[in-house]
């Protein structure tokens, strides 16, 4: 058995090991282009959210006033760039004459821009590991909407990096009490009480509220004591 996964290892490894020495040049470039263009943009609050979400939900249409009001108070709007959720961000944004980015990603499925992105503002990666870093290095804060799997790795790497002060201090805010609430209990009762994952304090770095006055207050409330700056 063992002879016979050394030889498939050196078999199906010698050619991918190959190509991967010169995909570094892909990566590097998709580094660079999205540092170039975002460093230009100003102060952004980044929001996340499912794709699958149709025009006239209710979590569509209060991104769109999210995004809206976000927009009326001087902050640009970035998404990822596709449908749903994303969609309506830019569509807030859109409406509100803000800044509109959206950071689109090859996908098999559900992924094609939206037509609210501004022209100048719209980048597409291959990598989701660089697109996050994008998400997250010139956002100034955070807005999770109810999604899916994507948007739960988003909520926690930006919750990770705030957590462990990879991040400056930064808005985080998720949206829709109903849908959130039986997270935010159960890290509440098993991360913290039960088996002391996280600290104390650490989920206070997380504000759940259910209206778009709630998101875009607190925000404004926490940039009238924190300086507007890059993350990282």
């Amino acid at each position: 058995m063992k002879d016979q996964l050394q030889k498939i290892q050196l078999r199906d490894w010698t050619e991918p090991q190959a190509h991967s020495s010169w995909q570094i040049f892909k990566i590097m470039a998709e580094f660079v282009e999205g540092f170039e263009r975002l460093s230009k943009i100003g102060p952004c609050i980044s929001i996340f959210g499912s794709a699958r979400t149709q025009p006239g939900h209710r979590y569509y249409d209060l991104t769109v006033e999210i995004a809206h009001k976000l927009s009326t108070s001087g902050f640009g709007i970035i998404s990822g760039g596709g449908p749903g959720v994303m969609e309506a961000a830019n569509k807030g944004a859109n409406m509100a004459g803000g800044k509109s980015v959206g950071l689109n990603i090859e996908l098999p499925f559900e992924q094609h821009y939206n037509p609210f992105i501004d022209n100048d503002k719209r980048l597409d990666f291959d990598y989701f590991f660089v697109r996050k870093v994008m998400f997250t290095k010139y956002a100034q804060g955070f807005v999770m909407m109810p999604g899916g799997f994507g948007t739960m790795d988003e909520f926690f790497e930006v919750a990770t990096l705030i957590q462990t002060r990879k991040s400056i201090q930064t808005p985080l805010v998720c949206v829709g009490k109903d849908y959130w609430g039986g997270l935010f209990d159960w890290m509440q009762e098993i991360m913290f009480t039960k088996e002391s994952n996280i600290s104390p304090g650490d989920l206070d770095l997380i504000k759940v509220y259910d209206t778009a006055d709630e998101v875009v207050n607190f925000i404004q409330e926490f940039y009238t004591h924190n300086k507007l700056k890059p993350n990282f």
